[in-house]
């Protein structure tokens, strides 16, 4: 994954926060529930971006089960 794959993710944490806040501040469930779920995503994504920077390209999952 690159740079821009982490950077993506990192704005949709920050639009969904911002997004959740609206929600709650106007009473708007439904816009802080989107908030969150968007604001959820990014962090799901920048993981999966962090796992697959840091795994070993010989790595086949499979460690210690040999």
């Amino acid at each position: 994954m690159s740079i821009w794959d982490k950077a993506k993710a990192k704005v949709d944490q920050a639009v969904g926060h911002a997004e959740e806040l609206w929600g709650q501040s106007h009473g708007d469930a439904a816009a802080a529930l989107d908030g969150e779920a968007r604001r959820l995503e990014g962090e799901a994504e920048e993981e999966q971006v962090e796992r697959s920077e840091h795994q070993h390209p010989d790595d086949d999952g499979l460690a210690g089960a040999r």
